[in-house]
């Protein structure tokens, strides 16, 4: 009595795919099986050894027409077991419909109410005249670097003359549907601090622990003055202020040498409204106020900041708001507060919405007893459905002849 297409998502959820490896093979095998039985044209993208990205196309009828994107990653982040309810790779639905398992959120959902809508539609007998391109992509969480990041230069992804990309979002606990138009710039920053070592019974002056000390205060101030100025403000959320976290602390061999060297790590995320070469300057400056031997050094530096237009003007987002008001879904816009693979998207100039269709429902991506409502999943496809329909009839644009 189940629906087909709840059956076919628990299917691909009981695929193990979590870091850190995953069997993609399998994945890709699922998902090529699925868009054969759906008609559509594959190819198959190796962007490094071992790196697959799947791309499944249903052809539009006037082909020169700039294409829609509906991009999906095939990871999922570790589990620890011992917290779940239901093992995580066996994709449980208990007495409410909740199916349990990694990936439910984030982001296996999104992959097969892609797929289902197509199915919907092909079966209503639609076709539009833009071509639609289904991207599956490896290692988006672990940073998209042997995925995404190196699809965007490559030959086979210009091919698909991408007009509009749709992507992951979040889930919602309320009534409103999250949406996406634009990201934080993640900055992993190492601070290193040389001072002078020696016993460690002695008073020594100049030492790296307590240069440390004032770099750790002048950062974690900064991450204080963010954190309330997001608690003061009801208007602002999370992704419109700086997060900063400490997150990883090195130094010293014995309980008795004071050591020469200490070094902090730094996970930032940077809103598009702050000047970033002005923040760099004011890392600069934390840094020299801890005196002399401090330096800094990036093991992640995203300097892209484009955002997608909400304007009514664009007419990509006149076409999706549109239906969204048709649905009578209550948007709430937002930057998103961590990193998906839409930046890499944005950042050769394609607009990129974030979006996934689950309201009413807890933002359990990375957390234990990570579920969905086998209804809200439903209802994801439906309007998958409609947002496809709008976005691949938009007229043809100026720059399209």
């Amino acid at each position: 009595s189940e629906n087909p297409s709840v059956t076919l998502f628990r299917e691909y959820l009981r695929i193990d795919t979590v870091h850190p490896k995953p069997d993609y093979d399998a994945a890709i095998r699922f998902l090529e099986r699925v868009g054969t039985d759906l008609g559509l044209a594959c190819q198959k993208v190796e962007v490094c050894q071992g790196r697959v990205v799947l791309i499944l196309t249903w052809q539009g009828t006037n082909p020169r027409l700039r294409s829609i994107l509906l991009n999906s990653h095939t990871d999922v982040v570790p589990v620890f077991e011992e917290h779940w309810t239901y093992p995580p790779f066996e994709a449980v639905k208990d007495s409410q419909g909740n199916i349990y398992a990694r990936g439910a959120q984030d982001m296996k959902c999104v992959s097969i109410q892609y797929l289902e809508a197509i199915r919907k539609l092909k079966t209503e007998g639609k076709s539009f005249a833009r071509t639609i391109h289904l991207t599956f992509v490896p290692d988006e969480e672990v940073g998209g670097h042997k995925g995404m990041e190196m699809f965007v230069q490559r030959p086979e992804f210009k091919a698909l003359n991408v007009g509009f990309a749709m992507d992951e979002g979040l889930a919602s606990p309320s009534d409103t549907f999250s949406v996406f138009y634009g990201e934080r710039s993640p900055w992993w920053i190492k601070v290193k601090c040389m001072g002078s070592p020696g016993h460690g019974s002695r008073f020594i002056s100049n030492t790296a622990a307590e240069k440390m000390h004032k770099v750790i205060n002048s950062f974690l101030a900064f991450r204080e003055s963010e954190k309330q100025r997001l608690k003061s403000d009801s208007s602002l959320t999370l992704g419109d202020v700086t997060s900063l976290n400490m997150t990883m602390l090195e130094g010293g061999v014995s309980f008795n040498v004071v050591p020469s060297e200490m070094a902090a790590s730094f996970d930032i995320r940077i809103p598009p409204t702050v000047d970033l070469k002005a923040f760099e300057e004011q890392v600069a400056t934390w840094c020299r106020g801890a005196g002399d031997g401090v330096t800094y050094e990036f093991h992640q530096k995203c300097m892209d900041q484009h955002i997608t237009s909400t304007e009514e003007s664009d007419p990509w987002w006149k076409a999706f708001s549109g239906v969204c008001r048709d649905m009578k879904l209550q948007l709430k816009l937002e930057i998103f507060p961590a990193a998906t693979d839409s930046r890499y998207i944005r950042a050769v100039r394609h607009p990129a919405i974030g979006f996934s269709p689950m309201n009413r429902t807890p933002v359990l991506l990375h957390d234990h007893n990570e579920f969905l409502n086998e209804q809200i999943f439903l209802r994801g496809i439906e309007i998958y459905a409609r947002l496809l329909t709008a976005l691949a009839s938009v007229p043809p644009l100026p720059a399209e002849g």
